[in-house]
């Protein structure tokens, strides 16, 4: 049985998890009062920098004794600074259960090479068992929302307050979507391309007060590029944390961060953020309820993302299918909706398991997410029609 073609479209088409969708009714126009053409270090782009910041403070809820910095190549920069500059003072306990958090365990055991590093791994779908993690202890690496899987961590409650080590947390898709514990973070990573639709190449570095001890007491084994250099002499360059930054930032993607942070606040800041987000994924989840040949990728909803949303093709004739044809069928359907132009960037990501993933943070209107669901349908039936 095929299906007729769905009459509406969604009005935004763009749910690429990274770059992610502009803030809703966003235009260059957004964009006139950039300090283009000026020195970051001259008085305006200075500002400009700090006011990113201090936004970012306001809109997160990042404690006051918390120092916040803009540093170079998005969130992966702002992980591997964290992870060349504090690793090997203890043991560490590193966590991957997607394709980036297995980055971060090739860092510290082929690159790094860090000899008591305890590793722990969980197929797409799942998440480690956090109670065999020594959080007490040994310092912890871990990605706060898996974005290539579409798994979270429920809480940090496994964290103990009392810690001796340092929590080292890539939160680049949970960030402005999802409630982070501050209290049990130490070091926590984002970009401005994830839940609030700005663009790319910049990272953010959040250190808690612990970070910035560990930073001042402890001179890794290894060399540091200049990228990575947070002290100088022994202490914290607080410049870093004041806007001025490592190398130059680009002062027309400083401006887009802080009109989606200015939008962020109109939008309730946090709490809006996330209902947004939540919004969106409640409408996934009542198109999956109902839809036999789809699931999530994501096995306990206890931890679902809201943001990078993954699902799977259940239906029993695909699943017969080898990998291979598995993976062209599940390319089928997210071709045919781009074809159609009713949604963009829909493939999973190339080291996932086959399926969609849908991008879900708060830049993303709940009636385009609904708008987009029948479009699912659509091509899964195209494309099953052409098993026989």
């Amino acid at each position: 049985m095929t299906l007729p073609m769905p009459a509406a479209k969604p009005a935004v088409v763009n749910f690429s998890s990274g770059p992610c969708a502009k803030r809703p009714g966003w235009t260059p126009e957004a964009l006139k009062s950039a300090a283009l053409g000026r020195s970051h270090r001259a008085k305006l782009g200075k500002t400009k920098l700090e006011q990113a910041i201090e936004l970012t403070r306001d809109v997160l809820g990042v404690p006051a004794d918390y120092r916040i910095g803009i540093v170079p190549a998005s969130d992966t920069g702002a992980v591997e600074m964290a992870l060349w500059s504090l690793l090997g003072a203890r043991g560490v306990d590193v966590l991957a259960w997607e394709s980036f958090g297995a980055e971060w365990v090739t860092d510290v055991v082929k690159q790094l090479k860090l000899t008591d590093a305890r590793i722990f791994k969980a197929g797409y779908g799942d998440i480690v068992d956090i109670n065999e993690i020594d959080a007490k202890n040994r310092d912890i690496v871990f990605t706060w929302n898996g974005t290539t899987s579409g798994v979270r961590v429920p809480n940090a409650d496994w964290i103990p307050a009392d810690r001796e080590g340092l929590t080292i947390c890539d939160a680049t898709s949970a960030a402005f979507a999802q409630r982070l514990d501050w209290a049990k973070l130490d070091v926590t990573t984002f970009s401005w391309q994830k839940a609030l639709g700005g663009e790319a190449a910049h990272g953010m570095l959040v250190l808690s007060p612990r970070a910035v001890a560990r930073l001042e007491s402890y001179t890794p084994a290894w060399p540091l590029p200049k990228i990575f250099r947070l002290t100088k002499g022994g202490k914290l360059i607080e410049g870093i944390f004041k806007g001025e930054t490592i190398n130059t930032p680009s002062m027309l993607c400083v401006e887009d961060y802080l009109d989606a942070l200015n939008w962020a606040k109109a939008t309730g800041s946090l709490d809006g953020l996330i209902a947004r987000a939540d919004a969106n994924l409640a409408a996934i989840e009542r198109f999956v309820e109902k839809t036999p040949w789809i699931d999530f990728l994501a096995k306990d909803p206890a931890t679902r993302s809201n943001t990078s949303v993954c699902l799977k093709v259940v239906d029993e004739r695909v699943a017969a299918l080898p990998p291979e044809g598995q993976a062209a069928f599940a390319k089928a359907l997210s071709s045919a909706i781009e074809a159609e132009k009713a949604g963009l960037d829909i493939g999973s990501y190339r080291d996932a398991p086959p399926g969609l993933r849908i991008w879900c943070g708060a830049t993303v209107e709940t009636a385009d997410v609904e708008a987009l669901m029948p479009w699912l349908d659509w091509s899964f039936h195209k494309a099953i029609a052409t098993l026989g």
